[in-house]
C-alpha cells in the first residue's frame, strides 16, 4: 500500500497474487454484502485503466445505469406524488460524485484499488473522489453481469437506503445556480452575472475559479471547482449568503 495524504491508501502490490485476490472477495462480500462468483470480474472493477487493458471502465458504465434505475425505481416508490422535476433532484442528491465517493470511503474501496504506480504518483500517492466514485459504479456493474439486477438492486439500496430515507424536502435540493435566479426574481432584480477569473489546466486536478456579480446590489463574490459549473454553483452558494447577510 501507499499513504494517500488523506489517509485513503490505494493498492500497489501485485493484483494476481492469490493472497490480494482472496482479500479484495472477503472485503467485498462483508462491505458490499455480495458473494462474487467470479473473481475476475471483482478485480476488473477494482482496477483502473492505468494499471491493465482489463480495466473497470465499461463495467462503470453499465454500473451507472444500474445504479440509477434502481435509484429511480426506489424514488418512484417511495414518493408517490412527488412530480418528475422532484424525484429528479432526489436522484440527483443520492447519484453524484461527491456522494458516491462518500460511500467508497465508507467502504475502504480506496485500499482495494489496483491502480498504475504513475497515476499514483501524478495524485500524491493516493485515489480521487472522482476514482472511488467510479470504482464503485464498477461494482455495481460488476454485481449485476455476476448475479443480474435483483442482486445488484439489492447491493444498491444496502449502500443508499439510509440516504435515501434521509433526503430533506425536495425545494431545498435545488442547486446554488437556481435559488440564487429565483430569489433575485422574486424581488425584481436583474440576473447574476458570471465569469471565469482563472483556470488551471492540470489534467489530474483542474481548478476554476468564477466571480459572480449581482450588479443592483453592488455585490461580488467567487467561487472555486474542478469544473466550471462547479465553480459557478459555489459562487452562487455565497453569493446568497452574502444576500442574506450569512
Amino acid at each position: 500500500m501507499e499513504p494517500h495524504r488523506d489517509g485513503h491508501q490505494v493498492a500497489t502490490q501485485n493484483p494476481q497474487s492469490t493472497r490480494n485476490a482472496e482479500a479484495r472477495w472477503h472485503w467485498a462480500s462483508e462491505h458490499l454484502g455480495y458473494r462474487f462468483e467470479s473473481r475476475e470480474l471483482l478485480q476488473r472493477a477494482l482496477t483502473h485503466r492505468s494499471a491493465a487493458r482489463d480495466h473497470n471502465e465499461r463495467l462503470e458504465f453499465l454500473g451507472d445505469a444500474v445504479l440509477n434505475f434502481v435509484i429511480a425505481a426506489r424514488l418512484y416508490d417511495r414518493h408517490g406524488d412527488s412530480p418528475e422535476g422532484d424525484l429528479s433532484r432526489f436522484r440527483t442528491a443520492l447519484v453524484n460524485g461527491e456522494t458516491l465517493g462518500e460511500i467508497a470511503r465508507e467502504l475502504g474501496v480506496a485500499e482495494h484499488l489496483i491502480v498504475g504506480p504513475g497515476e499514483l504518483r501524478s495524485r500524491g500517492g493516493g485515489a480521487s473522489t472522482n476514482m472511488l466514485a467510479n470504482s464503485l459504479e464498477a461494482l455495481l456493474g460488476a454485481v449485476y453481469l455476476d448475479a443480474g439486477l435483483d442482486d445488484a438492486q439489492r447491493c444498491v439500496l444496502r449502500l443508499l437506503e439510509r440516504r435515501i430515507e434521509a433526503l430533506p424536502e425536495a425545494s431545498s435540493l435545488k442547486d446554488p445556480k437556481s435559488r440564487l435566479q429565483e430569489w433575485l426574481q422574486s424581488r425584481g432584480l436583474d440576473l447574476p452575472r458570471y465569469a471565469i477569473e482563472s483556470r488551471t489546466r492540470s489534467p489530474h486536478d483542474p481548478r476554476f475559479v468564477v466571480v459572480c456579480r449581482v450588479a443592483e446590489r453592488e455585490l461580488e463574490v467567487s467561487g472555486q471547482g474542478s469544473s466550471r459549473r462547479g465553480a459557478e454553483q459555489e459562487a452562487a452558494r455565497r453569493m446568497l449568503a452574502a444576500l442574506n447577510g450569512e
